[in-house]
């Protein structure tokens, strides 16, 4: 696909000037104008938002919230939203929440007061944090989480049926004791997962055993420790994220565990570390850059067309399932 910059290149003019000429500026050469016009077509390029943003006196930038940078899911859909603007004409402005209500609301004022083209933003939850982009008529798309109180695009991952999967897996190795930690009550992700679990156990006779922490390792790393240092401690563990499952790891070396041998385990999210492990950590592996392409895309669909109805794209996530889920010889 052919973008803005392609488009000056072939007409040796600048990006600006490419803007102005095919919004009908009279400012622009009119030998100019048809050098830019003669590009565009051989090229096959289309104005995108780029020029309705100008017109607007909105910037070609795109404002991403995401919840933890740290986190190597949202890395990855960083990527995803940067590559696909970058090809639509955009620059990325990357905001880090913390799953703070709070700093994604300053977040928010600053795209709106830096005339963000757009924002992609992955939802602290908060009913009304995200107001003012909606009352501003700021295109929005929400990813991995759904928005709790508005009507937009969306991007999800079928969070709730890959966490059924998951279980189901333990169940299918026979484990007994199967625990779930995942994130805050009342974050979307974090409840489909716990939701999927217990869909997993209906009718297997088990018992639920469910924690919840943070969506980070100091947090699970405690709520791990309270379980694997119990009565009656769970023989597998469904973990929420890969942040968890680091706090997880920690807490099994205190107790002097070990993966597939006394403990079964399977996180969400295939880190890059999770096969540097011995044995090898089972994941529920999320397809975070397309989430970040897809995003993007339906963002520069609103930005040209801002009265188009809102879209859902839900995909798939899939089980790897490795040393760390498999029951080895001896193992209790």
């Amino acid at each position: 696909m052919a973008t803005i910059s392609d488009v000056a290149a072939r007409a040796g003019v600048s990006t600006a000037t490419v803007s102005r000429a095919l919004n009908g500026k009279s400012t622009v050469d009119p030998e100019l104008a048809s050098r830019v016009r003669a590009a565009a077509k051989e090229l096959g390029y289309r104005p995108n938002g780029l020029a309705r943003n100008l017109r607007r006196q909105e910037t070609a930038v795109l404002a991403l919230i995401i919840s933890d940078v740290e986190n190597p899911f949202f890395t990855a859909i960083a990527r995803g939203v940067e590559d696909t603007a970058q090809a639509g004409g955009f620059q990325v402005v990357l905001c880090n929440s913390d799953e703070n209500a709070d700093k994604e609301r300053r977040y928010v004022e600053v795209a709106l007061s830096e005339r963000a083209a757009g924002v992609i933003v992955s939802p602290s939850g908060l009913p009304g944090s995200l107001d003012p982009l909606f009352d501003s008529g700021t295109p929005v798309v929400a990813v991995d989480r759904r928005m709790p109180d508005r009507s937009c695009d969306m991007v999800l991952v079928h969070s709730r049926l890959a966490a059924r999967q998951a279980t189901e897996h333990l169940i299918e190795q026979g484990y007994q004791r199967i625990a779930c930690l995942t994130g805050p009550e009342g974050v979307p992700t974090a409840d489909d997962r716990a939701a999927g679990y217990r869909d997993a156990l209906v009718g297997t006779g088990r018992r639920e055993v469910l924690r919840r922490a943070e969506y980070r390792a100091p947090g699970a790393q405690v709520a791990a420790s309270e379980l694997l240092g119990g009565p009656e401690r769970p023989d597998a563990l469904l973990v929420g994220n890969s942040a968890m499952a680091v706090g997880v790891l920690g807490a099994m070396r205190a107790h002097g565990l070990r993966a597939g041998i006394d403990l079964g385990l399977v996180s969400f999210d295939d880190a890059p570390w999770t096969t540097l492990l011995e044995p090898q950590l089972s994941v529920v592996a999320q397809p975070a850059y397309q989430i970040g392409v897809q995003a993007t895309r339906l963002l520069l669909a609103r930005i040209a067309d801002p009265g188009r109805l809102p879209s859902t794209v839900t995909l798939d996530a899939r089980l790897i399932a490795r040393g760390s889920s498999s029951r080895s010889p001896g193992s209790p």
